[in-house]
Parts: C-alpha cells; sequence; structure tokens
C-alpha cells in the first residue's frame, strides 16, 4: 500500500494546501477530489492527481479514488454545512445516487454532523476507500500544551477557561458545536451551525465591552477521521475584531493551520493564545 497515493477529499481554505504539503513530505503522493465552492491556489500544484466534484456527489469521489489507485484518503477543509439549507444550490450541486440513498437512509431522520460524516466515511469505506485520521500528516501544526504567545491570559481569563470547558464537553456529547464564549464565567455564545467564525461575531455583538474568551475544542474520544477543530489567522482576526482577547484550545487535538502564523497574529492582536491539556 505504501506505492498507493493518499487520497485528498478537499473543502475550503488553507487546510488542504498543509494536508498535501504533509503527505508528500512523508514520501507518498496526493490525488485530491476538491468538493468546496472554491479551492486554495496552491492545491492542484500539490497534487499528482486533481479533480472537481460536487459536494452532493460521493460517487464521483469514490470513482476518482479508484482511477488513482487511492485505498486510503483524509477529508479536510471547510464545506459549509448551512448549504443543506438552501435549495437553490442543492439543486446545483445535482446530488449523485449514493448521495440520495444516503439521504433517504440516514440524513432525513438525523442531520447532525457526526451522523453525516460517520454516514459518507462508511460509504466510503464499503467500497474500498478508507478515511484515515485527519492529523496524521500534519503533526507539527497541531495545538500544544501551555501559553503558546507572548501575551498571557489573565485570573479572570483562566476562571472563565475552567468554569467553560465542561460546558464544552457536554455540547460535544450533544453534537451541538465544538466552541463556546465566555466572560465573567457566563457562556455568552455558542457555536451551532454557523460555524467558529459566525458564533464569534455574534458573541462580540451581545458582548460589546468585549474581552470575552473564546473556548474551542473536541472530545478526548473525538474521531479523528473528520471535522478536527481548526483555527487559522481568520480566526484570530474575527477574534480580535469581535472584542475576543484570550483563545483556550484543546492541545493535541486543535488544527493551528499554518501554527506559525496563526500564533504571529495571536501576539500582534494581542491575543493570549493557550493550550489546555
Amino acid at each position: 500500500m505504501e506505492d498507493r497515493p493518499i487520497g485528498l477529499i478537499a473543502g475550503e481554505g488553507r487546510l488542504p494546501v498543509l494536508e498535501a504539503a504533509g503527505i508528500r513530505a512523508a514520501g507518498r503522493r496526493v490525488v485530491c477530489v476538491t468538493i468546496g465552492e472554491r479551492y486554495d491556489h496552491d492545491l492542484p500544484g500539490l497534487c499528482d492527481g486533481f479533480a472537481r466534484a460536487g459536494v452532493a456527489r460521493p460517487g464521483q469521489w469514490i470513482k476518482l479514488m479508484k482511477r488513482w489507485g487511492a485505498q486510503q484518503a483524509v477529508m479536510v477543509g471547510v464545506v459549509k454545512k448551512t448549504r443543506m439549507y438552501d435549495p437553490i444550490r442543492l439543486v446545483r450541486s445535482l446530488p449523485d445516487l449514493r448521495a440520495i440513498r444516503l439521504w433517504y437512509r440516514v440524513l432525513r431522520h438525523d442531520r447532525r454532523s457526526q451522523t453525516l460524516l460517520t454516514a459518507l466515511a462508511n460509504e466510503l469505506s464499503t467500497n474500498g476507500v478508507e478515511l484515515i485520521d485527519t492529523t496524521r500528516y500534519i503533526p507539527d501544526h497541531m495545538a500544544t500544551p501551555g501559553v503558546l504567545t507572548r501575551k498571557q491570559p489573565s485570573t479572570q481569563q483562566m476562571s472563565d477557561i475552567t468554569f467553560g470547558w465542561p460546558i464544552l464537553m457536554q455540547m460535544n456529547d450533544l453534537d451541538i458545536g465544538q466552541a463556546i464564549a465566555v466572560k465573567d464565567r457566563d457562556v455568552i455564545a455558542v457555536e451551532a451551525i454557523e460555524g467558529t467564525d459566525g458564533m464569534i461575531r455574534r458573541a462580540g455583538g451581545l458582548c460589546k465591552s468585549g474581552g470575552w474568551v473564546l473556548i474551542k475544542g473536541p472530545k478526548p474520544d473525538k474521531d479523528r477521521r473528520f471535522d478536527v477543530p481548526t483555527v487559522g489567522v481568520t480566526t484570530i482576526e474575527t477574534l480580535k475584531a469581535s472584542g475576543g482577547s484570550c483563545l483556550a484550545i484543546a492541545s493535541g487535538s486543535v488544527i493551528l493551520a499554518e501554527k506559525d502564523q496563526v500564533i504571529a497574529a495571536a501576539d500582534k492582536a494581542g491575543i493570549a493564545v493557550v493550550g489546555i491539556n
């Protein structure tokens, strides 16, 4: 299997580029199906095979992976779940037979992210493409324990983190979201379908005095084949613009997309970033 390429099912954002670079650094070839509306311009140049496919066309993903000889794949990048509730985009996606079958068998009863992604993983596996740990080829981009920035979290911020962490873990149990905003031991906002950046902007509108803490991370037993929480430079910029002053993330379980740049952006913004065991 070592001579076979690793498949990359890529959404939007910078993370698929980091993933492709990590796979190549490990001596493996990369073949990519991009399923987002846009993709990073650096991505095709890192791939030995590259094609676009609809987000609702898993049959096409499987056909391409088989054509390229990929038996393992990683699935990373942003695919906005709100598209599921946009009838125009849903029609434009032209769901294939596999997607329609998944919808009637599973998703019409339960549209939660974990259900959707598990169903996709099972469909891929049944057809000879195994989804593997998203973080396997990007260890240098994982959050590490302790304070990662020059700015140290205040005593109040650490108190908010201690207060908010068990609440976040309970949210994970309910498959609601993987981030919350806290200030003075009070939950300001909870991440839902809008994603982290949308929730950050909402928290900024609700807490105009600023100084709140963003807490982000999955449960320790989170399935790392998909939906591993990610923080990028845009997250830091949005946090700064919305009045957030501290970011607490699960060490070893949150991806920092281009880690050095994320930390540099936080230092520039005066935001404390701390990895929590």
